[in-house]
């Protein structure tokens, strides 16, 4: 190891090549702190977006709930109208249950 001799050639080439390793390095670890900085902005914006749509779903729900509750109410104040014309209607069959009733006597002869 004493008479090592390198020719300057070779160890300038291992030094350009070391040099492009560690600029490589740079650019990569340049180009991952870059991509985690965007990550990290869209995962923001993601967020917010987020929270847009859930409060605008809500108001579109909340809307729609108004809607149908409405309509329900609709639909109740129509059954209680049936329900009220259904009552009359057997009142009037009731009445005219008796008044046949009444005629079938009053039209029968004596025997």
């Amino acid at each position: 190891m004493e008479n090592l001799k390198l020719p300057i050639a070779l160890v300038l080439a291992m030094a350009v090549q070391l040099a492009g390793g560690v600029w490589w390095v740079s650019q990569q670890a340049s180009t991952i702190s870059g991509l985690e900085e965007t990550v990290s902005q869209l995962g923001s914006r993601m967020a917010i977006e987020d929270n847009i749509n859930l409060k605008r779903d809500v108001a579109n729900n909340n809307d729609d709930i108004g809607r149908i509750w409405n309509e329900v109410e609709e639909v109740w104040e129509e059954i209680a109208g049936l329900a009220a014309t259904i009552t009359r209607v057997t009142e009037v069959q009731q009445r005219v249950a008796i008044i046949e009733n009444e005629l079938k006597y009053l039209t029968r002869g004596p025997k």
